[in-house]
């Protein structure tokens, strides 16, 4: 490496490798390195690609990943090891590879495709200091997403590493503290301390289980299950982490509510959240199946199911498919038909809103996504905002913000209306600025026997602290209570 070569940049380095990788190759050398390959192909790879990690250098059991953003390596390490967990509960003991990961944000030499340097060097250490399934990061990592996502870290104090001058301050999150497996068949994510309702509130939601099934065309879906009692299903909605969700200030109080009575079973469409990113098709058509599929694998006979938003359209569509399984129907929020189907005026609009998603949709600057975010929550605290502007990023990528985004504008489901044979619930913010109010009444007037009730409010996803939201609560609870 000459001089005239030597770049120097700033950047968040994660190392990780495989916990005892030498003594499973003695055990079985071939099974094991090619259980290595099928995780990377299956899961690892494609996880690091959906958080912009560049894989710029391996070592047998072990890689080391570039991220240009703290919070995405930070996210990228937290689901990487609730994905292994969930994968290694499915196989015998023997054949598990359980990781370690360190994490350090600092300065590093760039030579051509490799990163060397310092920055890298506290990245392999903390790796090494960590407990199997879990995570260190280095102080300077640790001040950068402290405030961005709610995982209490803690502090294990100045350690002294190999070929490093000077004490590294870390911090660790343990497996426990990640993702718990239970019985073989999920995990659970606790949530911060902080965030947690008060001990013995009724309306305290029990941990969710975040799963994987296959949609038709293979495309991994991921799902999560939360409370205990009836089921109730939640459509998808654009944009959507059941993970970041969990003790978010905009959806925390939604599952906590939704579950308190029922199983919340809740899932991130194709293209976006945890669920795959880089998939083929994103229609209308394939997120009707890919409910019909999550539905199928949870063996669900009859539920009631909720649609928000965009959502509203595909339970519309499920349950005119199959009116046996759908005991009660709620559409908050929604309308039948997308922004390019109803007037020019909206089908323009939709369109410049593509262009500067587009063009600014991936950037650590917020402002691009900032317009979105009013639009959604125009009532929305700075720290709201602030955690949707996050939420937008980390959850899908420009390009499939676009491709879903212009599915939506073109959803039609007028003709669907009047076939819906389940009770119907429709609610609707008056003043909504992304679903307008006159769509909520004529998905309501064009369903047989709809119920229709209007919300005084502006925001599209409705907050906490708003009025709206108890009756809200209160409607939904009662609506989907009484018996069919």
């Amino acid at each position: 490496m000459t001089a005239e070569k030597v770049k120097r940049g700033l950047a968040a380095i994660l190392v990780a490798d495989v916990v005892g990788f030498s003594r499973l190759v003695g055990v079985d050398e071939v099974g094991t390195i090619e259980e290595l390959k099928l995780h990377r192909s299956e899961f690892i790879d494609p996880l690091f690609e959906r958080f912009a990690g560049r894989i710029f250098n391996t070592t047998g059991d072990g890689f080391l990943v570039e991220f240009s953003s703290v919070v995405d390596a930070v996210t990228c390490a937290m689901a990487m090891q609730q994905g292994m967990a969930n994968r290694n509960s499915k196989l015998a003991e023997q054949k598990r590879l359980v990781l370690r990961i360190g994490i350090n944000v600092g300065d590093v030499i760039i030579d051509g495709e490799d990163i060397l340097g310092e920055g890298v060097n506290i990245a392999a250490r903390l790796e090494a200091l960590c407990e199997p399934g879990g995570i260190c990061i280095s102080r300077s990592a640790h001040d950068h997403v402290r405030d961005k996502i709610h995982v209490a870290f803690q502090p294990i104090g100045p350690q002294s590493v190999k070929n490093i001058s000077r004490p590294v301050e870390v911090f660790s999150l343990g497996p426990s503290d990640i993702w718990e497996s239970r019985e073989g068949d999920g995990l659970e994510h606790p949530l911060a301390d902080d965030k947690r309702p008060p001990a013995g509130s009724e309306h305290q939601a029990a941990n969710q289980k975040v799963m994987f099934c296959k949609s038709f065309d293979g495309v991994q879906i991921a799902y999560a299950t939360a409370g205990e009692g009836p089921p109730l299903v939640k459509a998808p909605n654009w944009m959507t982490h059941l993970e970041y969700e969990w003790d978010s200030p905009v959806w925390r109080h939604f599952v906590r509510e939704m579950s308190a009575k029922n199983t919340l079973v809740r899932f991130d469409q194709r293209g976006n959240g945890l669920s795959d990113w880089d998939v083929d098709e994103i229609s209308f058509e394939a997120f009707v199946k890919d409910l019909e599929t999550v539905v199928d694998t949870l063996g669900l006979e009859k539920f009631p199911l909720l649609g928000i938003s965009q959502g509203c359209p595909i339970s519309v569509a499920y349950a005119a498919r199959h009116p046996e399984r759908v005991s009660h129907l709620v559409l908050y929020g929604g309308f039948t038909r997308g922004a390019s189907r109803r007037d020019r005026e909206e089908t323009e609009r939709s369109e410049a809103l593509n262009t500067l998603i587009r063009s600014g949709w991936g950037q650590d600057n917020p402002a691009f996504r900032q317009f979105y975010t009013t639009n959604l929550i125009p009532d929305g605290t700075k720290e709201q905002m602030d955690w949707y502007n996050d939420l937008m990023r980390i959850s899908v990528s420009p390009d499939n913000a676009v491709r879903l985004r212009k599915s939506f504008s073109e959803m039609d489901v007028t003709e669907l209306l009047p076939q819906i044979l389940a009770p119907t619930l429709v609610i609707h913010a008056r003043n909504d600025a992304i679903a307008p109010f006159k769509e909520g009444r004529k998905m309501a007037a064009e369903i047989p026997n709809a119920r229709f009730v209007a919300l005084e409010g502006n925001n599209h996803i409705l907050l906490e602290d708003e009025p709206a939201w108890p009756r809200f609560v209160d409607e939904v609870q009662s609506f989907i209570a009484n018996p069919t």
